[in-house]
This record gives C-alpha cells, structure tokens and sequence, in this order.
C-alpha cells in the first residue's frame, strides 16, 4: 500500500484489524488527550512493524500515524498475524527483536533530549532524520512545534533555531 504525505495510516482507537511493516518512507504518530493536547510521540522508519503495542496481542491504536512523504507499506491481516505467532514460536524472536530495536531507538532519542543546548539537540534530530528524509527538509517533514515536543523546547526557541542556521 502506497501512502502520500498527509495521508493516515491508522487513527487513535481504530480497532487494528492490521498491521503494517513500513517498507520505505516516515511517519509520525500523534496522540490526541482528552484535554485536547495534539502530542507527537513516535516517528516510525523502514523496517518497522507496527502498532508496536499489538505485535503480541490486539489492542485499539494508542495514536495516529500519518505520512510524513511517500511511504510504501505491507498490510498484514492481524488475524493471520497473531495465528502465525500461535504456529510458529520463531515468530515470537522475530517480534522481540523488533521491539528491542525500537527500544534502542527511543533511548538514541532520550539522548539526543538530555544533550546540551537545543542548538544541539535540534543538529542531532536533523542528522538522524537526514538518514531516512531521502533529502527532504526537516520543517518540510514536522511542524514548529512537532520539532519542539521532540527536541524539548518551544515553537518560539524552535523559530529562533531556524532563523539563526
């Protein structure tokens, strides 16, 4: 399944009748609270299958995946997914693996949150989405304030960034 920028791979409480191995492309995956914060929690790469919190077992979807650019996925039905995993017991490394590597992932970001200055923070959020961009701009991908619940910062320290690179 192809997907373009903007476009919802799958919506917050959606019952996850699938899951999906992100073939090539980025998403963003965004949280609504009930007091109406709009968070961005995740980014999901190539490689990934998601939603990481129903590999194991179904559960609703904790957010919103949206396309950050023309991204290519492979729908796997969930049912044939979780029988899979009753059958074939390698399939249960096959998942631990792809947890562990996103668990490696979200301390690479927990580190890249406790560097130094947002100056520097900001650099190394470039740099690792300039791995998977294929050349697209940082504020082509996220918004202002996207990049700053990712960095740590303000919209306004985020503004300042940009207009001093």
């Amino acid at each position: 399944m192809i997907l373009h920028k903007g476009e919802a791979l799958f919506r917050q409480g959606d019952s996850c009748d699938y899951l999906y191995k992100v073939k090539s492309g980025l998403f963003k995956v965004t949280r609504l609270h009930e007091n109406g914060n709009m968070v961005l929690f995740n980014l999901l790469y190539p490689g990934e299958t998601v939603p990481h919190h129903s590999l194991i077992s179904p559960k609703e979807a904790h957010g919103t995946a949206v396309a950050m650019m023309r991204s290519e996925v492979e729908v796997l039905p969930a049912a044939e997914w979780y029988r899979e995993l009753r059958e074939n017991p390698d399939k249960v490394m096959e998942i631990a693996l792809l947890l562990q590597e996103k668990v490696r992932f979200m301390q690479t970001r927990i580190d890249h949150l406790t560097v130094g200055t947002p100056g520097e923070r900001m650099d190394l959020l470039t740099r690792w989405l300039n791995e998977y961009s294929y050349g697209a701009q940082l504020t082509d991908l996220l918004t202002q304030e996207e990049i700053g619940q990712l960095i740590g910062v303000r919209r306004e320290t985020v503004n300042r960034l940009l207009r001093n690179q």
